[in-house]
């Protein structure tokens, strides 16, 4: 079990974390719109970010981050989950400009994040991480932030991608 904090607090994530080599868990989210979104429905190489609140500064950032990047990762789908509403994350992206991620939301049971162990007991939020899976849905890079207010490894993320998109 990994340790979480959040300034400086610990925290407990529920379930089992991901690493390098396991398959991505199946899970439904919800779209901008309250459309259920089915993980298994998704092909190719993928990343996807939880984020505790995308109207925080760092979650802000970071979906912000990657969506400029995307530009750069042909072929590469991009979701950011996290437990706002759904219409609270399609606000979001239309004041942000975020059109290359696509938001999905846990709202509703936190099944995405009881899945991949970023579901945070204390909070009833998902804990800061990135998962990059590739094609055959294996996962092939996971970084669990130990601090939440922390920025992801961007760099890391990114060379785990450009080495997929290359082979």
């Amino acid at each position: 079990m990994l340790s979480i904090t959040f300034a400086g607090e610990p925290l407990t994530l529920q379930n089992e974390q991901l690493g390098a080599g396991e398959a991505f868990p199946d899970a439904r989210l919800f779209d901008n719109y309250l459309n259920a979104f089915d993980i298994a429905d998704t092909e190719g190489v993928r990343v996807f970010l939880t984020v505790p609140s995308l109207d925080t500064p760092v979650c802000d950032l970071e979906v912000r981050t990657f969506n400029a990047k995307a530009a750069e990762l042909p072929g590469v789908q991009i979701f950011a989950v996290s437990v706002d509403l759904p219409f609270a994350q399609a606000r979001w992206c239309g004041q942000a400009a975020v059109e290359a991620v696509k938001t999905l939301s846990d709202y509703n049971g936190a099944e995405f994040g009881r899945a991949t162990g970023t579901y945070i007991s204390e909070l009833a939020l998902l804990t800061r991480a990135v998962f990059v899976v590739d094609a055959e849905g294996k996962v092939v890079y996971a970084e669990y932030v130990p601090e939440i207010t922390n920025a992801p490894d961007y760099d890391a993320a990114y060379a785990a991608l450009a080495e997929l998109i290359s082979m």
